[in-house]
């Protein structure tokens, strides 16, 4: 039992023994080390002084070369400075001054047709410009656009409606991306987007709301889609800042045979279709030999399309948004072996403007009806004033409408007042001056601020220049001049410094 017992306490010894010495060891192995924790900076707390935008560097500290405590006193104040700096801007963005429109409201350039109940209440059309009864056996649709201007689209309308024509052909495409807010009634006539829906089933015409807001080019490719859909293989289109007039006869009679021979717009454009798709030479081709693909009557502003053409080159290029798409389309027709029409068919004056007439009445040629004006901007309180008197005129006196004689001295005041819309869009910065005319609209639906809108045009139509620039290594039109063909597309060298 001893010896048991002496066993027991030497071991009970050598355990402790080893455990002191285990803990001696590892606490002289660690007593000189340094433990260091290194902080992984925040967002804010990166520096950006030597890293390219979209990097960052962590301000890790020296270990190889450790600094002096006076040199750190130095500049540790200034990195907190900086920080706290770049910090203010950062909780604190410095805004743009607010924008401010200094014209007045828009009013409505047609007040007839706002005091109207029905078409019943709306001037006839001018006897020689009635469209044909029956309906020509071709389909005529024309279609036209709209995005912002109220005013500018209502006054194409009418001016078409008035040149001849039929209303139920003319589609109106509300490429606004409003939805179906204007439909109803939800946005407010300061608003750019508006549209009145109302007005235009009065006068008879269609409304195709677009899915959503599409450029120039997609807009394009939905009139291509739509001729798809309703199996039209041809179909005008046009602008939506334009004023169409025909030509008037010199006949001085009243009845409606006295002018069969006369030609509107309509029965031109009517006319150079029959001769397009006719099996006989078209005398306005530029190359008799080759399919037709468009035919232009003032350029685009009024233009006919050959679906099939359009649909074998596989549409616009809705890389190139805005401008310079046309150009890519039309160069693109003629390489892949269709011919479009130079010059121009001439069929009536279809003119591009930035403005509205003050009262769209003119253009129905009432005797005795108001005179052509141009808008002007004015005090609200003149504009208001005249609105009422307009509306007091055309209660009182339009009841029973008698229609002026052709070419009467109200219809040459009426061309010179177009002519003068017409030199006041080119002149200075004023062309694209009427996508920019209202400003309000703020808390209606899809509301997009104007200005800002105005800026993502512009500089998406830059984008655009700049991806037809490297689609063809050129920067401007006319393409075939400088020696492209077909498959030259994204394979040619910048031919610019």
């Amino acid at each position: 039992m001893a010896t048991l017992r002496a066993r027991s306490g030497l071991i009970a010894a050598i355990v402790i023994a080893l455990a002191f010495v285990l803990y001696t060891t590892y606490s002289l192995r660690n007593s000189g080390d340094t433990q260091q924790t290194i902080k992984i900076p925040s967002q804010v707390e990166q520096d950006y002084t030597d890293s390219p935008i979209g990097e960052w560097k962590p301000v890790l500290p020296e270990t190889s070369k450790p600094k002096e405590p006076e040199e750190e006193k130095e500049k540790q104040p200034e990195k907190e400075g900086d920080k706290e700096t770049e910090h203010e801007l950062l909780r604190y963005p410095i805004y743009k001054p607010n924008h401010t429109s200094a014209l007045p409201p828009v009013v409505d350039n047609f007040p007839l047709a706002a005091a109207a109940h029905s078409a019943a209440d709306l001037p006839p059309i001018p006897k020689w410009n009635q469209p044909p009864s029956p309906h020509v056996p071709e389909m005529t649709p024309l279609f036209i656009g709209f995005t912002r201007n109220w005013r500018l689209l209502q006054q194409t309308v009418v001016s078409h409606i008035t040149a001849g024509w039929p209303a139920e052909d003319i589609y109106v495409f509300e490429n606004t991306g409003t939805m179906k807010s204007n439909e109803q009634g939800l946005l407010s006539l300061q608003n750019p987007f508006f549209l009145n829906h109302t007005r235009l089933h009065m006068f008879g015409v269609n409304i195709i709301i677009t899915p959503t807001l599409f450029n120039f080019a997609q807009l394009q490719n939905f009139f291509l889609w739509t001729a798809i859909e309703k199996n039209y293989t041809t179909y005008f289109w046009g602008h939506m800042d334009v004023v169409a007039m025909s030509a008037e006869p010199v006949s001085l009679g009243t009845n409606s045979s006295e002018y069969e021979g006369h030609s509107s717009i309509y029965t031109g454009a009517v006319k150079a279709l029959r001769s397009a798709i006719s099996s006989e030479p078209d005398p306005n081709a530029s190359d008799p030999e080759k399919p037709w693909a468009a035919r232009f009557f003032a350029y685009d502003r009024l233009a006919l399309v050959n679906r099939a053409a359009y649909e074998s080159i596989g549409g616009f290029d809705t890389a190139i948004p805005y401008y310079y798409s046309d150009c890519d389309m039309h160069d693109r027709l003629k390489m892949y072996g269709f011919e479009y029409n130079g010059p121009d068919v001439k069929v009536g004056n279809v003119t591009d403007v930035a403005g509205s007439l003050d009262d769209l009445l003119v253009l129905y040629r009432t005797k005795d009806g108001p005179e052509a004006g141009f808008v002007v901007d004015r005090p609200k309180t003149e504009e208001r004033r005249e609105e009422q008197d307009l509306r007091s005129f055309t209660r009182e006196e339009g009841k029973h409408w008698v229609t002026d004689s052709p070419n009467s001295k109200a219809h040459l005041q009426l061309l010179d007042v177009v002519g003068a819309m017409a030199e006041a869009k080119g002149g200075g910065d004023a062309r694209n001056s009427w996508q920019a005319r209202q400003s309000g609209g703020k808390g209606e639906p899809y509301y997009r601020d104007p200005e800002g809108f105005e800026i993502a045009i512009a500089m998406t139509t830059q984008t655009g220049k700049d991806i037809y620039a490297e689609k063809w290594g050129h920067k401007a039109c006319s393409l075939l001049e400088w020696g492209r063909k077909a498959g030259d597309e994204w394979r040619i060298e910048h031919d610019w410094e």
